[in-house]
């Protein structure tokens, strides 16, 4: 096994791995799909940010329109609560405030007090965040899907496959109930 240099990159998952554990030839798939997962979604969400899907709301918050959208049109007239989000979206509370804020900034949502408990908020869109999501909804979902334009119908399914089972496989070593989109 050859030494890399004191302060070289490694240049592939698998010379790390034979670095950290003086192995030659150690399975390094776990390590390189890791990089390759997340490289994938860091570029994912740089082309969504710059590309011709591009809106004036991040892709985070678009998700959360899109779920406060499809609460309503499942008859969900009191809204979700920002732990509620926090949950379907994996990410921390503070993560979701400030998600929040920032549509509500935008006059997308409201924030109400429960009614029966007055320690907790609801979150509802507002009419102009209901017709962003209407406008802007077929534009983005035909740019998302343009991103996989080069793999073949298969190739996707396959993709999605794969990508479910390695989710439910991680959400499961974590303790955390299967993640499904309504």
């Amino acid at each position: 096994m050859s030494r890399p240099e004191p302060n070289a990159p490694f240049h592939s998952a698998r010379a790390l791995a034979e670095a950290l554990t003086g192995q030659a030839d150690v399975d390094a798939s776990g390590m390189e799909m890791a990089r390759l997962v997340k490289m994938t979604a860091h570029l994912y969400d740089s082309v969504v940010v710059q590309g011709e899907g591009a809106t004036e709301v991040s892709g985070p918050r678009l998700f959360l329109l899109g779920r406060l959208f499809i609460a309503e049109k499942q008859g969900n007239t009191e809204g979700l609560s920002p732990t509620h989000l926090s949950h379907w979206r994996k990410v921390s509370k503070n993560t979701i405030s400030a998600l929040l804020r920032g549509l509500e900034e935008q006059g997308l949502i409201q924030r109400t007090l429960d009614p029966v408990d007055k320690r907790v908020f609801r979150i509802r869109l507002t009419d102009a965040g209901r017709e962003f999501v209407r406008s802007t909804a077929p534009q983005h979902v035909a740019y998302m899907n343009s991103l996989l334009a080069d793999l073949t119908p298969p190739e996707r399914a396959q993709l999605l496959e794969l990508l479910g089972k390695l989710s439910r496989s991680l959400a499961a070593r974590c303790g955390l109930p299967e993640h499904r989109h309504p």
